[in-house]
C-alpha cells in the first residue's frame, strides 16, 4: 500500500535518530539524484548523508522518489487465476538454506528483504545491472564514503501470520545467517561486515569494515530475506538444517498444498502488506504457482501436450526442432515462441573440479577440453540450434578481444607477477575447433596426446593412458537420472571419446538427492553444469571464482583457487567508474578464459518457451529478465475458452 504522509513529528525523531547516529550537530539539506544529501556536523569534520528511496553505487537512480511503477511492468495487469510449471527430480523440504537435503528450489519466495530483490529468478528491477529500491525499508542512509548504512523501515510491513516485523527481525536473521547461514557466505560476510544494530523498532544500522571496497555492502545487507525471530525461537527450526516447515517471511506467496516429489502450490499471502507498493505494482499478477514434479523428461513433455501444467521453458534443441507438433499446437490452443533474450548466455558446459587430480593441472584440463566436439555435437545432437560459446560474457561489453590493450592491458599490467607474460601478448583463450563428420576429432586427440604427454602422460601398449607409475587416468563424471536426453546424450559421446583416448571414465547416473550432495560435496571431477554469469562487480564473485571458499561455494563448481584472479576481483572492487568496472569484467573474462576451468558448451540467443495460449505479457520485455512469474498474468476469458472446448 502507498506510504502513508509523514507527520511532522515523524521528521523530527528522523532527524534526532540521524544526529544521534553522527554525533554531530547541525544539518543542512539539498536535493539530488539518489535522494536527500545531507551535510552533518561532526566536530570539526562535515559529513555528506545521502539518504535515498534506493541504492546504486554509481550514478543517479533511474526511478524517482514517487515513481508509480515500473517502467516494464502493466500496471493494469489482472491479477488472479493459476499457472502450472513443471520440475524434475524430487524435493524434500521448504527451507532454502539448508546445507543438506532438496528443499524445493524455489522455497526462499516466502522471504523479502530491505530492498526489493529477485523473486522466481527474475532481477528487481529488471531494467538495470546497478539499481535497488526500498521494500520492507522506506528508506536508506548512509554517508558519501559508505562506512556504514541505516535502514528506516516500514511501519506497516507484516510476517504471513500476521505479526509485524521489526528491526530486530532484520537483525536477527543477519545474524541466523552468519551462524548457521551457507559457509561461503558466511565467511565472506564477518569479513567485511562488523554488526548490525537496532536503533529502535523501525530503524536498524549496520557498520563495515575498515580498509576494504565499500562495493556490494550496502546492497548485501540490503538484499538479505528478513524473516521471524519469534517464529525460529517457537519452532526451534535451524537454518542449517533440512525441514518440511516454510520460514516465516513478508513475502506475496506462501506454501499452500503440496505433496513431496508429486508437486507444490505456491498460493497468494492473504496477509501480504505490499500489493500496492510501486515496487509490486504490475507484479506477482498469479493467485497461485503450481510446480508438478516428474521423474524423467519424457514424462514431463507428454504431460505438458496433455495439458497438465501449462507453461514450458524448453532447454532441448531435439525436442524443440521435433516436439512441438501435437494437436493443441495445430489447433491454436497452445503456441510457441522464440524470444529474444538480451543477457549473456548461461556459462553451461564441462567443468573440471579443480581440487581434485589430475584435473588440478591446468595442462591437462587443457588436453582434456579438447575431447569435446561441439560441431559434431551441434550438427548431430542439437540440429543446427546452437552457437559456440566463447566467453564467460559473451555478447556483452565486458568480452575479452584478441590481445590485451588500452585500459585492460594497464589494469592487468598493475597486477604483477600474478599475472603470466603470455596472457599480455596473447589473445584471449577460444575454444578449439572440431570436425563435425565424426565424435572423435583425429587432429585434437593428437594434439591433446601431446599436451598430456608433457604433463606425464601416455598411452602404453594396452591403450591405456598412464602415468609413470603406469597408473590409468581414471575420472568420475558427475550425471543425474533426471538430466534430459540431449544433455545426457553430449555426455556419454564426450565420455566416448576420452574411453578411446585411454581414459577409465565413470559416468553412472544417480538420483537427484545424491546428485544434490555430491555437487554440494564436490565428489566429481567432471559435471556439466553451469557457473552464473557476471555483468557488475561485487564481492559475490569471491563466492563465483575466489580462492578463499573455494571448497565451499556452491556457485563454484569448479572450485577456481587462482591467485591471478583472486587479485582481479579484488582490483576491480575498487572501481570508481562503470567503466573502470567494465575494464575489470572484461580482465576477468580473459583469466577464467586462461584457466581453462570448463570445455564451453554451446548456447541459444533466445528463450525457446511454450504454453497454452491463456498468459499475457507488456509488448516491451525488459533488458534482463523473461518475468514469466513476476510480470506476466493470466487471460480469464482464454482459460474459459479452453476449458470448455476440453483443452484444459
Amino acid at each position: 500500500m502507498p506510504t502513508r504522509p509523514r507527520l511532522p513529528l515523524e521528521a523530527e525523531i528522523d532527524r534526532r535518530r540521524t544526529l544521534q547516529l553522527l554525533g554531530g550537530t547541525a544539518m543542512s539539506a539539498a536535493a539530488g539524484g539518489f535522494g536527500t544529501r545531507v551535510i552533518a556536523q561532526s566536530g570539526n569534520a562535515e559529513t555528506e548523508i545521502i539518504r535515498a528511496h534506493g541504492y546504486s553505487f554509481f550514478g543517479d537512480l533511474q526511478y524517482s522518489p514517487d515513481f508509480e511503477h515500473f517502467n516494464y511492468v502493466n500496471p493494469n495487469a489482472p491479477r488472479g487465476g493459476e499457472i502450472v510449471l513443471s520440475a524434475r527430480g524430487t524435493f524434500d523440504g521448504f527451507n532454502r538454506w539448508a546445507w543438506r537435503g532438496n528443499p524445493q528450489s524455489n522455497a526462499g519466495v516466502v522471504g523479502e528483504s530491505l530492498f526489493a530483490t529477485e523473486v522466481f529468478g527474475t532481477p528487481v528491477p529488471a531494467d538495470s545491472l546497478t539499481e535497488m529500491y526500498c521494500l520492507i525499508a522506506r528508506e536508506v542512509e548512509y554517508p558519501a564514503s559508505k562506512e556504514w548504512c541505516v535502514f528506516h523501515l516500514r511501519d506497516d510491513v507484516v510476517f504471513r501470520n500476521g505479526a509485524p516485523l521489526r528491526a530486530q527481525d532484520a537483525a536477527f536473521t543477519f545474524n541466523l545467517f552468519l551462524e548457521q547461514g551457507i559457509r561461503s557466505f558466511s565467511r565472506s560476510v564477518k569479513e567485511r561486515i562488523k554488526g548490525v544494530e537496532v536503533i529502535d523498532d523501525l530503524t536498524l544500522r549496520y557498520d563495515f569494515v575498515d580498509g576494504i571496497s565499500r562495493r556490494s555492502l550496502i546492497s548485501q545487507v540490503g538484499g538479505m530475506p528478513v524473516l521471524s525471530e519469534e517464529w525460529y525461537k517457537e519452532t526451534g527450526e535451524r537454518l542449517d538444517e533440512p525441514s518440511v516447515l516454510s520460514p516465516m517471511g513478508s513475502g506475496p506467496y506462501q506454501v499452500g498444498d503440496y505433496e513431496f516429489n508429486r508437486y507444490v502450490v505456491y498460493e497468494r499471502n492473504p496477509n501480504y502488506w505490499g500489493w500496492d507498493h510501486p515496487v509490486n505494482v504490475g507484479r506477482h499478477n498469479f493467485d497461485r504457482i503450481r510446480i508438478e514434479y516428474f521423474a524423467d523428461d519424457t514424462a514431463e513433455f507428454e504431460a505438458f501436450k496433455a495439458g497438465v501444467y501449462t507453461f514450458r521453458s524448453e532447454g532441448s534443441s531435439k525436442r524443440w526442432a521435433t516436439g512441438y507438433d501435437f494437436p493443441a499446437l495445430d489447433s491454436g490452443a497452445a503456441k510457441t515462441e522464440e524470444i529474444p533474450d538480451q543477457t549473456a548466455p548461461l556459462n553451461a558446459g564441462i567443468i573440471f573440479n579443480t581440487l581434485r587430480e589430475p584435473v588440478d593441472d591446468r595442462q591437462i584440463r587443457e588436453a582434456l577440453a579438447l575431447a569435446f566436439n561441439f560441431e559434431w555435437t551441434r550438427e548431430s545432437l542439437q540440429f543446427d540450434l546452437t552457437s559456440q560459446r566463447e566467453s564467460f560474457a559473451q555478447g556483452q561489453d565486458w568480452q575479452a578481444q584478441g590481445v590485451p590493450e588500452g585500459a585492460e592491458l594497464a589494469f592487468l599490467q598493475s597486477l604483477g607477477d600474478v599475472v603470466p607474460a603470455e596472457m599480455l601478448t596473447e589473445p584471449a583463450v577460444m575454444p578449439h575447433s572440431s570436425d563435425p563428420a565424426t565424435p572423435v576429432d583425429r587432429r585434437n586427440k593428437r594434439k591433446a596426446l601431446r599436451i598430456l604427454a608433457d604433463a606425464g602422460w601416455t598411452v602404453d601398449d594396452q591403450g591405456r593412458l598412464v602415468n609413470a607409475d603406469g597408473e590409468q587416468m581414471v575420472l568420475d563424471f558427475l550425471v543425474l537420472s533426471t538430466w534430459d536426453d540431449t544433455r545426457k546424450a553430449t555426455i556419454e559421446t564426450y565420455v566416448n571419446t576420452l574411453r578411446n583416448w585411454g581414459i577409465r571414465v565413470n559416468a553412472n547416473a544417480v538420483d537427484s538427492a545424491q546428485g544434490q550432495q555430491r555437487f554440494l560435496d564436490k565428489d566429481y571431477d567432471l559435471i556439466y553444469t553451469n557457473i552464473q554469469t557476471f555483468a557488475t562487480v561485487g564481492t559475490g564473485l569471491k563466492q563465483l571464482f575466489g580462492s578463499e571458499t573455494a571448497e565451499v561455494s556452491s556457485w563454484n563448481p569448479s572450485a577456481l583457487r587462482s591467485p591471478m584472479v583472486d587479485a582481479i576481483i579484488e582490483a576491480a572492487l575498487a572501481a570508481g567508474s562503470r567503466e573502470e568496472e567494465i575494464t575489470a569484467l572484461t580482465a576477468l573474462d580473459r583469466a577464467l578464459r586462461y584457466e581453462r576451468i570448463m570445455a564451453p558448451a554451446g548456447y541459444v540467443a533466445e528463450y525457446w518457451v511454450a504454453y497454452y495460449d491463456i498468459f499475457e505479457r507488456p509488448d516491451e520485455l525488459p533488458p534482463y529478465g523473461l518475468g514469466v512469474l513476476d510480470f506476466w498474468w493470466l487471460n480469464e476469458e482464454k482459460l474459459a475458452a479452453l476449458k470448455a472446448s476440453g483443452v484444459l
